[in-house]
């Protein structure tokens, strides 16, 4: 796999610095029962890093510490596969906190994890769901064969507990990813696209649905390499950057932590290796530092940063401004 961050960190990226950390993201572990192509984690089922239960115990102590905090947002890999899964998400809650778990639905269909749907909606658990599109011939040529109707079958069930359903407080989120080096259309016209089809074709419902860019980082950022892509690429998201996407960047309030307990500004930054880093020059662990440490601090910037501030903006919840244009199609 070609690495893409020594293409990367010659940056004229506007320099941002850390708010009050609201939203800790937790990367659970890179095992996941898919191999997607735009991956930023190149997450699959052979990987095998996850976090320990010892790591989660000090996530829970940082969170004690840390009353600003209000969010975790837990991602993968699969999230789910992690064993420490159920603990971490009824101790945050017992804590009062909003638990994000980033699904991407076919875990859902795994044997023994036929209960999922019911401990996330028992628990009240926000669910954001990968769905790249909502034709099938788009997601199984992304995700694989048979990765659509799994997928389908995962959101039958989320909805049939009230998932996405108006007045039942069960949020189902979808998200979108272009298809290949492109930026995502504008976010509230593919919404309708999405709502019509999946509802009017399956008798699907969801709420919101998010659009993300592809970081040209892990996966993805080779695959552009290999087809002599990346530049081009590159150059389509600095010369859609905006500033006034910069004041809403996921990075101003969030802290991604990772499998082992290190800290980084975001979890794009984590994959580079890019971590928040301590007086020494060493990487900053979770045993080490407190949410009032972070605050204030310079954010670590590169070029791939301009995929959030590109267009209408994107971060891990969706757009961050809006634009107008014809209805799109997410084979776009």
């Amino acid at each position: 796999m070609h690495a893409t961050l020594h293409l990367l960190t010659q940056t004229d990226f506007p320099a941002l610095t850390r708010r009050t950390v609201e939203t800790l993201q937790l990367n659970l572990g890179y095992r996941c029962n898919q191999s997607c192509l735009h991956c930023h984690v190149n997450a699959g089922p052979k990987r095998t890093e996850e976090m320990t239960a010892e790591t989660i115990a000090a996530v829970l102590d940082f969170i004690a510490a840390s009353p600003g905090i209000t969010t975790i947002d837990l991602t993968g890999g699969a999230p789910e596969l992690n064993p420490q899964f159920h603990h971490l998400v009824v101790a945050a809650r017992a804590r009062g906190l909003r638990v994000v778990d980033r699904c991407n639905l076919t875990i859902l269909e795994e044997p023994g994890f036929e209960d999922m749907t019911e401990f996330l909606a028992a628990h009240r658990v926000e669910v954001v769901a990968s769905l790249p599109c909502y034709l099938e011939e788009n997601v199984d040529q992304q995700r694989g064969k048979g990765v659509f109707a799994a997928s389908l079958a995962g959101l039958r069930r989320l909805n049939a507990l009230g998932y996405g359903r108006e007045g039942s407080g069960l949020s189902l989120n979808l998200v979108y990813n272009p298809q290949g080096p492109s930026l995502p259309p504008p976010q509230i016209a593919l919404q309708a696209a999405y709502k019509q089809h999946l509802g009017e074709t399956y008798g699907v419902v969801f709420n919101e649905l998010f659009t993300l860019a592809n970081m040209p980082i892990q996966r993805f950022g080779s695959t552009l390499i290999s087809k002599g892509q990346f530049n081009a690429y590159m150059g389509t998201l600095r010369a859609a950057h905006r500033d006034d996407n910069l004041p809403q960047v996921m990075c101003r309030s969030l802290v991604s932590v990772d499998w082992q307990g290190y800290l980084y500004d975001c979890d794009f930054n984590q994959q580079l290796g890019l971590a928040i880093t301590e007086a020494h020059g060493g990487r900053l662990h979770i045993t080490q530092a407190s949410a009032a440490l972070l605050e204030d601090q310079p954010i670590r910037v590169a070029d791939h940063c301009y995929g959030c501030t590109a267009g209408q903006g994107s971060s891990c919840g969706g757009a961050l401004g809006h634009e107008t244009a014809a209805a799109p199609s997410c084979g776009n």
